[in-house]
């Protein structure tokens, strides 16, 4: 049927019951024809089969076609659900049973779906690509309503891009009761890399703009600087300051780069999402 669900007979159970259970969990629905909650049931595993793509085995074992399975598991009455995991049923249940109450006992022994997303982070951050981690653990923090783990781990992340704004915004979710040493030293590092990062060109062009705070060059100049220090979301608005005072300043330079700076954060980035929708309104 497809490399999630199967049907089982005495030719591929032992190498799909069994066999297969030492590399991914396989979920076995014992089930007849002529079994009416079975009909109600089947198709609920099948969805919840298909959404994990893979990550488990759905096997469909007919108990009247397949008699001497059935046995072999000590199935009494239909349908009878059982997860196995090397080699052993492990859970299970008889009778239909509500959808919430399937997907309960099935996630105790299936992957989460941000599993693969820290995976790939974690690759890139191994290999020191900080940037090309950040997509797959903003994901993962989403999806895992910002579990902990995941939530430091995507700060540091985000410190290590400069994206110290963020940092600062993922490591603000930490409830009080979870802000350990870890916590407390992500928040050290921003402080510093936010003083280290202040070159004394940003600080001359700073003080020259709190003094002219009409000077659109002067304004420009920092944006740059600060793009080029990667604190992105400082250089951003400034471009959206300028822009909101001259459309077309520097004969549409200020604009370019403020699409240049988007398109270099990459697609699904949050900030790039953010500073497109202001240049939009300002265009539109």
């Amino acid at each position: 049927m497809s490399d999630f669900i199967v049907t089982i007979d005495q030719s591929n159970a032992a190498r799909l019951l069994i066999e297969e259970s030492h590399t991914r969990p396989v979920v076995v629905d014992f089930w007849a024809q002529w079994c009416e909650p079975c009909k109600v049931l089947m198709p609920l595993l099948e969805k919840i089969a298909s959404e994990y793509q893979g990550a488990f085995l759905l096997a469909k074992v007919n108990a009247d076609e397949q008699p001497g399975i059935a046995q072999q598991f000590g199935v009494r009455s239909l349908p009878t659900v059982m997860v196995i995991r090397d080699g052993q049923p492990v859970d299970g249940f008889a009778g239909a049973q509500p959808e919430a109450q399937v997907r309960q006992m099935l996630e105790k022994y299936l992957p989460k779906p941000w599993d693969g997303l820290l995976a790939l982070a974690q690759e890139a951050l191994e290999r020191g690509e900080f940037a090309q981690a950040l997509t797959p653990l903003r994901q993962a923090w989403d999806d895992s309503a910002q579990r902990l783990d995941i939530t430091l781990t995507y700060a540091r992340a985000l410190l290590e891009c400069m994206r110290l704004d963020e940092a600062e915004t993922v490591l603000d979710t930490v409830r009080l009761a979870d802000q350990d040493a870890t916590y407390e030293q992500l928040r050290a590092q921003i402080d510093i890399k936010r003083q280290a990062a202040k070159s004394p060109e940003i600080e001359a062009l700073e003080q020259r703009l709190a003094e002219n705070p009409d000077d659109l060059e002067v304004r420009h100049q920092l944006g740059l600087q600060c793009i080029d220090a990667r604190q992105f979301r400082e250089g951003l608005e400034h471009f959206v300051c300028i822009l909101r005072r001259d459309l077309n300043h520097g004969d549409g330079a200020t604009k370019k780069l403020l699409l240049d700076t988007i398109a270099s954060l990459g697609k699904g980035d949050p900030l790039a999402a953010e500073y497109q929708r202001k240049l939009y309104s300002l265009l539109y």
